[in-house]
């Protein structure tokens, strides 16, 4: 008797909340077809029944999409008869991320670090009286990243304005902690595609940590950072091998 055959799909997709859609949707997706849900040249499902699955506008599914196409997960195909295709996997390893598979346990552990560390410190930051000095630092690293324009200039200002928060702690091991973890996010990172919308995202997500700083909202700093670190660690868990 043959066996039944099984929907995984459901498995792995699910509902997702509103202020992480973008990001969950491409980590929820991705590992479906990491995991070989979506096998090797099928047709994703419509784009209405995967955002019913996922309780998500068609707009920011196609967005995640859009993500998976960068990272060289699916095709798109025109036309009559059309759609989402899933690549082999082949194409997603010469995208340039293998080179990354032989420290996994390292850098997912770089992730879970920087979850205990920068909501800390951002709640110590906000936690101080800062000097105008400490607050213009802060400041300037955040127009430095909203300003940016290009990849690898944001990409920088982005380090930086974390490590200027981690300096206005005054805390040695504090700084020492977060430019530790920045390393290993940088590398991680720079091996998958620069997504538009994860940057504005991330640039909400940037001004909502440093008005909280700014307020003296320590609970609220630590709040914005945490969940600044879980988009990152979706998007990075879904696309990266």
């Amino acid at each position: 008797m043959t066996a039944p055959a099984y929907d995984l799909s459901a498995a792995v997709l699910c509902r997702v909340q509103g202020h992480h859609a973008f990001e969950a949707c491409v980590e929820q997706l991705a590992t479906a077809i990491r995991l070989g849900v979506f096998a090797e040249g099928s047709m994703l499902p419509p784009e209405r029944e995967l955002a019913g699955r996922m309780a998500v506008s068609r707009a920011t599914l196609r967005e995640a999409i859009a993500a998976l196409r960068q990272a060289n997960l699916v095709s798109t195909q025109r036309g009559r008869g059309g759609g989402t295709v899933v690549q082999p996997a082949a194409a997603f390893r010469e995208a340039g991320r293998t080179e990354l598979a032989d420290r996994a346990d390292e850098l997912a552990d770089a992730l879970t670090f920087r979850r205990i560390v920068e909501p800390g410190a951002c709640h110590a930051a906000a936690s101080r009286r800062l000097s105008s000095e400490h607050l213009d630092l802060v400041r300037a690293t955040l127009d430095d990243v909203l300003g940016a324009q290009d990849e690898a200039a944001h990409r920088q200002a982005d380090s930086r304005l974390h490590l200027a928060i981690a300096t206005v702690t005054e805390s040695p091991m504090t700084i020492n902690a977060v430019t530790a973890v920045q390393g290993p996010l940088h590398d991680m990172l720079t091996a998958i595609p620069v997504l538009q919308t994860n940057i504005e995202h991330s640039n909400r997500q940037h001004r909502a940590i440093v008005r909280a700083i700014e307020r003296g909202d320590a609970p609220a700093a630590r709040r914005e950072m945490e969940r600044h670190c879980d988009d990152t660690a979706a998007l990075l868990r879904g696309l990266l091998p």
